[in-house]
């Protein structure tokens, strides 16, 4: 089953350099969080790198960082702003394991669809190394559902998402904040930052 939905592939092919290209700053100050709990050079997964700001925030920190996404034209974009391959990735094709010491999913898992996110969880688990850390974040809701593009949301409240970290993370901890979106509605959004055991059999 593909990770997302008919509409929400079409609408990433149809205006990904529209999408990639709009005037979005990386969020560092949640960067900046994440990378202080890392080692210098530390391995970083990032999924759905989108146009590839992020990505470039963290390079140009040092990090070693794998950008992907899941849609090959999207990808095509983070290419000519980082100069480097971007692999076409969907989330049911992840397929590392014990190789990264951090994965970075900045408002991607938010389009899984609910009833596959917890195996998808479970793959980003198993590319962690030991002790290895995940942020991930989502729009804040009471069940799945579609913007005003067409693209779908699993819209999870707090506890529901929390429950799908119950098979095998550990430090789970989940943050909220106002903020917007590409929709320029006014979102109430889920911060996730989540470890890898350093004994997790998976």
């Amino acid at each position: 089953m593909p990770p997302l939905s008919d509409e929400t592939n079409a609408f990433y092919r149809d205006n990904a350099a529209a999408y990639a290209n709009r005037e979005r700053k990386a969020p560092a100050a949640r960067l900046d969080r994440f990378l202080a709990r890392l080692e210098p050079g530390a391995r970083i997964l990032e999924l759905g790198c989108g146009g590839g700001q992020d990505s470039a925030y963290m390079l140009a920190k040092g990090f070693n960082v794998t950008p992907t996404d899941g849609s090959p034209e999207l990808a095509a974009q983070a290419e000519r702003l980082l100069g480097r391959q971007v692999e076409v990735v969907r989330f049911d094709e992840i397929g590392w394991h014990d190789v990264f010491d951090a994965v970075w999913a900045e408002a991607c898992l938010l389009h899984v669809p609910r009833a596959d996110l917890s195996s998808v969880l479970t793959r980003i688990l198993r590319a962690l190394k030991g002790g290895g850390i995940l942020h991930g974040s989502f729009k804040a809701g009471n069940g799945e559902g579609r913007d005003r593009f067409g693209r779908y949301y699993n819209y999870p409240s707090r506890d529901w998402l929390m429950r799908q970290f119950s098979n095998g993370w550990a430090n789970v901890e989940i943050g909220e904040a106002d903020g917007g979106g590409y929709d320029g509605e006014p979102t109430r959004w889920l911060y996730v930052s989540a470890t890898r055991p350093l004994s997790a059999e998976q």
